[in-house]
């Protein structure tokens, strides 16, 4: 066996180079910037609502917002984008009120029905609606000076009970006698593949259709949610206005979640807010390489190269193996317990096994050292080679990070300084070796493995 004298005076080396173009050097540690993240709840209902006009046989327009008479204000809904979920299937109960929730119109029970995850057909709000004011036919007229309302739908369409969490609603403004002087947002959400939070490249970056986002003015209109759409640009009231993007599973923000935009009268104004997304990598779990299949691969060389890292037990020493053909199957039997019964005790025993486990990975194949991982959690560490402002990190840079934490310090009980870092640098590896983490390098990746909520 080799003798752990031996063993520290190889890891004091600046660097070792691994066979099969895996290198880890032992590096210093450099800036950290982590990812701005907003905890906000999800929509309470799939799919989305909007107000439109009509054109005599179908509804014209989307989010059209301002319109000249009650009678010209139209309903639709459906999917936020081709990629989002639908409305639920079933009837629904439709409401107008003011921007403060009193009540100006309703519709009776189950006056709107959708089917397979749309609107049945577009539906006129004063001839589906009745007057708070006296029951008759149509909508109160807001006493909002801005001449703002606020429709619901609710899928407790027996009860008429517009609780959120069972409605959708849009914010729409009647101009009676007037004709509005308007200005347009196109509001455009990207998948930012090279993280610089810049719609750039050839072809152009794709853009997101749906992402739902929360829009509000200094006068008179909002708050109320959105959905990217380049296509179909908002009419708006010459005002300033605020945007802020929500939070989706498995997403990430590269820009500003939040913008403010002046519409001035008759012209255009655009508003871009990046994303990308992280998921599977090929990463192969702690499990698999102590079982027989991933024994099955491992080489004297891994063991010669697993030696030359900073691994350490329980309590603190270092975990060394022969790295000979005579004792590999010994050395195969040494890497299975050590695996097995890693705990987080010491956080540096957990951390040795996760980065064991990801240079197997790496050594065979399964995951590229180049590609990039979310590890937003490396603040712990100060600073850290190679991590992103955004929080993303090789994964050659991630274990050469770990390493050199390792190195420095071997036993990182509870209350020890170096833990917090060593279990960012666990935490991120674990994420990796469990498939959760990587940057994804196309949309089309993202939309199959996180699905847009709304």
């Amino acid at each position: 066996m080799i003798s752990t004298t031996t063993a520290i005076l190889r890891r004091q080396q600046i660097a070792t180079q691994f066979t099969g173009g895996i290198a880890i050097a032992f590096l210093a540690i450099a800036a950290i910037f982590v990812a701005p993240t907003v905890l906000r709840a999800d929509a309470p209902l799939p799919g989305a609502i909007f107000t439109t006009g009509f054109d005599g046989t179908n509804c014209s327009g989307v989010d059209l917002n301002i319109y000249a008479s009650k009678s010209d204000v139209y309903i639709n809904g459906g999917p936020s984008s081709p990629n989002a979920a639908g409305l639920a299937d079933g009837y629904y109960c439709v409401q107008v009120t003011e921007p403060d929730g009193a009540v100006l119109g309703t519709s009776a029970p189950s006056a709107v029905h959708v089917t397979n995850g749309k609107f049945d057909s577009c539906y006129q709000l004063s001839s589906i609606l009745f007057k708070a004011s006296g029951g008759t036919q149509g909508y109160d007229t807001t006493t909002n000076s801005g001449g703002e309302y606020k429709v619901w739908v609710t899928n407790n369409s027996g009860t008429c009970d517009f609780t959120n969490s069972s409605t959708k609603t849009d914010n729409f403004k009647v101009r009676e006698g007037e004709t509005p002087v308007t200005g347009s947002l196109c509001v455009t959400k990207y998948y930012d593949a090279n993280l610089d939070g810049v719609r750039d490249g050839s072809p152009l970056e794709p853009e997101i259709v749906g992402w739902q986002y929360t829009l509000s003015g200094d006068h008179n209109f909002g708050p109320t949610l959105k959905y990217t759409n380049s296509s179909n640009c908002l009419n708006l009231d010459p005002d300033t206005y605020y945007l802020l993007e929500s939070d989706a599973p498995g997403w990430i923000h590269t820009t500003n979640i939040s913008l403010t935009k002046d519409v001035t009268a008759g012209n255009t104004t655009t508003a871009e807010f990046g994303n990308v997304c992280v998921g599977t990598g090929g990463g192969l779990t702690l499990g698999f390489w102590s079982n027989k299949n991933g024994q099955k691969l491992e080489s004297t060389t891994d063991f010669q190269n697993l030696t030359a890292l900073c691994l350490v037990n329980a309590n603190g020493a270092a975990v060394d193996f022969y790295g000979t053909a005579v004792k590999l199957a010994q050395d195969k039997t040494t890497l299975n317990g050590f695996l097995l019964n890693a705990t987080a005790t010491n956080m540096a025993n957990m951390l040795s096994a996760q980065l064991a486990t990801m240079y197997l990975n790496v050594a065979h194949g399964f995951v590229s050292g180049s590609a990039l991982v979310y590890a937003p959690n490396l603040s712990a560490c100060g600073s850290v080679t190679g991590l992103s402002s955004l929080g993303f990190i090789s994964v050659n840079d991630l274990m050469t990070a770990a390493n050199a934490a390792l190195c420095a310090d071997p036993k990182t009980l509870s209350g020890n300084p170096d833990r917090a870092c060593q279990e960012a640098l666990k935490t991120a590896l674990d994420d990796a070796n469990n498939n959760q983490n990587f940057l994804q390098n196309s949309l089309s990746n993202c939309l199959l493995q996180h699905p847009l909520p709304w």
